[in-house]
């Protein structure tokens, strides 16, 4: 975090209880309706420190209005990806 030392780092359960979450979701959740859904309490630094991770590597999408599951291990899709054309 930015101006601010972290004192509580997730571990690697804490984060895939936070994956499974947002997985199962179908619908756009804010931080209070994440923490509801998870089956234990989870600080909320070490929440921040986990969503900013999983935004980092591209499994979400962290806006105002809500944290969203993007995620597609799909491998066609890689395909498509890797052999598309950018425009």
């Amino acid at each position: 975090m930015q101006g601010s030392a972290i004192i509580h780092y997730p571990n690697l359960n804490t984060v895939l209880m936070i994956e499974n979450a947002l997985k199962e979701s179908d619908a756009l959740l804010n931080r209070e309706q994440l923490k509801k859904r998870l089956p234990t309490k989870v600080m909320h630094q070490t929440l921040n420190v986990a969503l900013r991770y999983l935004e980092d590597s591209g499994k979400i999408l962290d806006g105002r209005k809500g944290i969203l599951w993007i995620h597609n291990p799909s491998p066609k899709l890689d395909k498509a990806i890797r052999e598309g054309i950018e425009l």
